[in-house]
């Protein structure tokens, strides 16, 4: 029986299975799809079917960074006990390099990627979730470059180099040289990640969040029982005070908790004697914005009871 396109896809998506276990499991059985499933089955390739349906919202956050460009990748798992896992921390490092090199700014980009030693990016996630025992996902990249200058990544909570909990990247754009913009991109990422902001400047941040903060704003400022022009002023005032707070060039830097991010980039130019630009930045929290499911051992057993 040919083995075609369609039947290799369909084992995939019913196995979780690699490409090439796929293809040879179908070689193996004649290109039966269910004496296939139970091929890939016994020999333990089929195992990432029924984990994938599991939270995964632990992992790793990597960072790589070449000069004048850096990527930021997440991947999920089940438990904080994978992160440790040399195995695990192996292909999110190396998944890290293949977004690097593929500048990559979403997942898709790169899950066909020919990873290190043979097969894909995909393969080597299927192999690994059977191998490891647990769910895990490429869940978001991105990517950020300056013509010139320096691109600097910072981990918090590092598991490894590279590797941790929260991933940062400042992207620098300046004639200065590394020994000006490295310590300077370091204490930048450092208030990135302790400080959270949400866009580069006003105009970046989110237009629905913007309006819930004015719709709560207006509420708390109706309740003054004061007229709608001055409440109206009042909801002005608390969104440029949220502006200021979560823009980054507008925030205070957490280092001296008292001067705006903005002039603390002027001032490293002045004192390099060249202007300093920071033009973007990625600030990646492991899991953040995933909703864990609350496991309930009680009815969990009896649903495997048949209760």
């Amino acid at each position: 029986m040919a083995i075609t396109a369609a039947t290799v896809k369909e084992l995939r998506d019913r196995s979780g299975a690699g490409m090439m276990d796929c293809k040879k499991a179908l070689a193996q059985t004649d290109g039966d799809v269910e004496a296939a499933v139970d091929w890939l089955r016994t020999q333990g390739l089929a195992a990432a079917q029924k984990k994938s349906s599991r939270t995964a919202a632990e992992g790793l956050v990597g960072v790589a960074v070449d000069g004048t460009k850096g990527t930021a990748l997440e991947v999920n798992s089940e438990t904080d006990f994978v992160a440790k896992n040399e195995q695990f921390q192996d292909f999110v490092r190396n998944a890290t390099e293949l977004a690097l090199k593929h500048g990559a700014n979403d997942v898709e980009t790169i899950k066909d990627a020919d990873y290190p030693g043979g097969g894909t990016l995909t393969e080597k996630l299927t192999g690994n979730i059977a191998t490891i025992g647990e769910n895990q996902t490429l869940r978001r990249a991105k990517t950020i470059e300056v013509s010139k200058g320096k691109v600097v990544s910072y981990v918090h909570n590092a598991a490894a180099p590279n590797l941790g909990k929260i991933g940062v990247l400042v992207a620098l754009e300046s004639e200065a040289g590394d020994d000006v913009l490295e310590p300077l991109g370091k204490q930048l990422a450092m208030h990135i990640a302790a400080a959270f902001p949400l866009a580069l400047n006003a105009d970046g941040l989110d237009q629905d969040t913007m309006e819930r903060e004015a719709g709560i704003a207006r509420e708390k400022a109706a309740e003054s029982g004061k007229p709608a022009d001055i409440v109206e002023k009042m909801v002005q005032g608390s969104m440029k005070k949220f502006a200021k707070e979560n823009a980054l060039l507008s925030q205070v830097f957490v280092i001296d908790n008292k001067t705006p991010i903005e002039d603390v980039v002027a001032q490293a130019g002045k004192d390099a004697g060249t202007k300093i630009t920071l033009t973007d930045y990625v600030r990646f929290q492991l899991g953040e914005g995933i909703e864990k499911e609350e496991s309930d051992f009680a009815a969990e057993v009896a649903a495997a009871a048949g209760v």
